[in-house]
């Protein structure tokens, strides 16, 4: 065992120690065991507030191994992009960390399994949310470890978890990671997805837009046209509009935007001509912190209401693409 990047036994971290992020890649459900128990264990016993963040046949199989300890574990998927969206995950974090407060370590213990789901443009936000928390989270007191199965997973998601841990644990041992990438660096490398949505002819086009209302306007018509739930097409109007409003206030003219949909996928890319904007980790928390009142909610509602934020740098300024499956 590493004893610097743990401080106390097999499968736990330091008590002093404040946010650890490991990953345990596994092939079977023995293999899970074997890194998962040390884990949930060590927590139980140290009076760590204990969560799963599984899919519900992965909490049986371990709250079953654990026997009467596990009774009443909480598997709460809202912890991880299982059963939220990034900044809804983050926020449901620190509500279980002042939880924790009322324990007796005073720390928070989760154990997630990933999954991000079956398409490209959710593997790149999985990998976003995964390598963002070691920054966002840096200074909590969480100790989290997140499972990646490959019987599962794809090739290309497997590939990332040592990329976007600090830590690896193998046989229920954490060891520091060799190969884990600064976040803001590694966000910045992911390659944007292709959104074949977008080699069709856009619903809107609309080039230098003169005004902020007009334009926050025309989208509005837009989605009233193709976004058949109403619930979802409020939420989808106010974070573009947000978007929208960023690139006025903060960004350079022209400010341009496209929408594209197949009445199952819709993007909507908003570009302004500014080159200064330069923060991959943006929108997983509110700019100005939870004084919401102060503004700096745009990417932050944006990543909250659209299923994926790509933020896309080039020659003609910065792009915000924002992309959904309509309900």
């Amino acid at each position: 065992m590493d004893e610097e990047a743990d401080g106390r036994t097999a499968g736990g971290v330091g008590l002093d120690a404040g946010f650890r992020h490991g990953t345990a890649v596994v092939g079977s459900d023995d293999d899970l065991l074997l890194d998962a128990l040390p884990f949930v264990e060590d927590g139980l016993r140290a009076g760590d507030l204990v969560a799963m963040a599984c899919p519900p046949e992965t909490a049986t199989l371990v709250c079953d191994a654990l026997g009467e300890v596990g009774v009443g574990l909480e598997n709460d998927p809202g912890l991880t992009l299982l059963g939220a969206r990034a900044p809804d995950a983050i926020g449901r974090a620190r509500g279980y960390v002042e939880r924790a407060a009322e324990h007796p370590s005073g720390r928070l213990r989760i154990l997630s399994e990933v999954d991000f789901g079956d398409h490209p443009t959710g593997w790149r936000e999985g990998q976003r949310f995964e390598s963002a928390c070691s920054r966002l989270m840096a200074g909590t007191a969480i100790s989290a470890l997140c499972v990646y199965d490959r019987r599962r997973l794809p090739a290309e998601v497997l590939a990332t978890a040592t990329a976007t841990h600090p830590h690896v644990v193998r046989g229920g041992a954490w060891a520091t990671n060799p190969a884990f990438q600064d976040p803001a660096r590694y966000i910045r490398s992911l390659p944007a997805p292709h959104e074949p949505v977008e080699d069709t002819v856009p619903v809107l086009t609309v080039d230098d837009a003169p005004t902020l209302a007009g334009l926050r306007h025309q989208i509005g018509a837009v989605l009233t046209a193709h976004v058949p739930d109403a619930e979802q097409r409020a939420d989808l109007h106010l974070a573009t509009s947000e978007v929208a409003a960023n690139a006025f206030r903060h960004g350079r003219r022209p400010i341009s935007a496209r929408v594209w949909t197949d009445g199952d996928r819709m993007v909507c890319a908003i570009t302004d001509s500014g080159h200064r904007f330069d923060d991959p980790l943006a929108g997983f928390r509110p700019a100005h912190g939870d004084d919401l009142s102060r503004g700096g909610m745009g990417l932050w509602l944006a990543r909250k209401l659209w299923d994926s934020v790509d933020l896309l740098r080039g020659p003609a300024g910065l792009t915000v693409r924002l992309s959904t499956w309509l309900h």
